[in-house]
């Protein structure tokens, strides 16, 4: 029994934690996108492929930890000068696994993506699908500044569970935060929550009616209307979309990541003026 207590008593050790932060800053240079800065700390990499079909500058993100989990922070900064564009990519699908709590630690994993674009830049954020596994937890943020003029296209897809391995998302956390500033004005806001029994209330039918897998997507432009009947096209009766002052919004539902891609290539590329995806995406 004193052993015991003695070993209740001995502090623990503190777990192994993931911690990464990225920025990369881009410019224009007689209508050429060049690269301004970059910045690379933890697990956090950026790497520029060269793609001579990609129109702008292409990076690639990668989380050299191999997945997340509670307790890991990652962080990334995307800064667009005057005329650039820059499309921004994963490597691969980023994957939250079971959250552990630790004393003093918050079982969470965290994100936070921070995209700013000047006056006529373009951001296309384009990661792959984010994969979460049974209890996992995350919380995730994206905000973004824009210049009157900027154009921003932001997509997030969410897999619960790989159905091809048999997994089920039974009980977990997401929480997904959008703030999106045009010349310091709040002009779109959107939070997404599931937690707890993630299973029942992905089953409900005003969730995802029994979907294992959707995404959301949002184009910020002057002239984004026009792309909603290509968008509808796309997605056909997966999913809905809506176009409002100088924005269009979309979330699409699918019973399994293989089916969410299928609908989210076509939509991807009709929201880029039949741009394909980044190369990563295909391979």
């Amino acid at each position: 029994m004193i052993q015991d207590l003695a070993s209740a008593a001995r502090p623990q050790p503190a777990l192994q934690r993931a911690t990464g932060a990225g920025r990369i800053a881009v410019k224009s240079e007689d209508g050429v996108t060049r690269l301004a800065r970059l910045y690379q700390d933890g697990c956090a990499k950026i790497r520029l492929p060269t793609d001579r079909a990609a129109l702008g500058l292409e990076a690639v993100l990668i989380n050299t930890s191999g997945g997340l989990t509670g307790g890991d922070r990652m962080s990334w900064r995307v800064d667009a000068e005057a005329g650039a564009r820059l499309t921004l990519t994963t490597q691969a699908c980023e994957k939250i696994y079971r959250a552990r709590p630790s004393p003093g630690r918050d079982g969470r994993a965290e994100v936070a993506v921070s995209l700013n674009a000047a006056d006529g830049a373009r951001i296309d954020w384009l990661p792959q699908e984010t994969i979460l596994f049974d209890q996992a937890a995350l919380a995730r943020t994206l905000e973004a500044d824009l210049a009157a003029d900027a154009r921003l296209l932001v997509v997030e897809a969410v897999i619960l569970g790989r159905t091809a391995m048999g997994e089920t998302v039974r009980a977990g956390a997401l929480r997904d935060r959008w703030r999106i500033r045009r010349q310091g004005k709040l002009v779109f806001a959107d939070d997404l929550r599931f937690e707890g029994p993630v299973a029942q209330v992905a089953a409900l039918a005003p969730a995802l009616a029994g979907g294992k897998a959707f995404a959301s997507l949002l184009l910020v432009a002057d002239d984004a209307e026009r792309f909603l009947a290509p968008l509808r096209a796309a997605i056909g009766p997966g999913g809905g979309a809506s176009a409002f002052d100088g924005k269009l919004f979309a979330r699409i539902v699918a019973p399994d990541g293989l089916s969410l891609r299928r609908a989210l290539l076509p939509a991807i590329a009709a929201l880029r003026d039949s741009e394909p995806c980044p190369r990563v995406w295909r391979l």
